[in-house]
């Protein structure tokens, strides 16, 4: 599993944890695309702020040249008063997080000031994943 840490430990995991592919430990790897599977814990009453953040983080990755256009879904569940999102997109590469720049680093303590964990879930989770069909 690969975790890199970013803004206090908790960015990096929506971003890199738990991959499930296998990497070269040559500089190839890091320039390969990286499609990413996030999941939002969001804090009650947070629900539309959040929405709100998770577009404008989308327009600040593609300003910034940071993703692939597609795929992009953001899924949204509810269970009683917990609401989870999950987001599914493409890193252009597996650097382009670990290189993000200060517009990217403050939108992501946007989201991270907005989720919460529970039930042994941290706030905002995720990894790398692979798209076996679909789009």
């Amino acid at each position: 599993m690969k975790i890199t840490y970013f803004l206090c430990a908790l960015t990096a995991i929506s971003l890199t944890a738990c991959s499930t592919t296998n990497h070269t430990h040559d500089g190839s790897a890091k320039s390969d695309p990286e499609t990413v599977l996030i999941e939002y814990r969001v804090k009650s009453g947070k629900e539309a702020e959040f929405q709100a953040v998770l577009l404008r983080a989308w327009q600040i990755y593609q300003m910034e040249h940071l993703v692939f256009a597609k795929p992009h879904f953001v899924l949204r569940d509810t269970e009683g008063d917990k609401t989870r999102f999950v987001e599914i997109f493409t890193w252009v590469s597996h650097a382009a997080p670990e290189h993000a720049p200060d517009a990217v680093k403050t939108i992501w303590e946007q989201e991270q000031s907005l989720c919460e964990g529970s039930s042994g879930h941290r706030g905002i989770e995720g990894g790398e994943v692979e798209i076996l069909a679909g789009q």
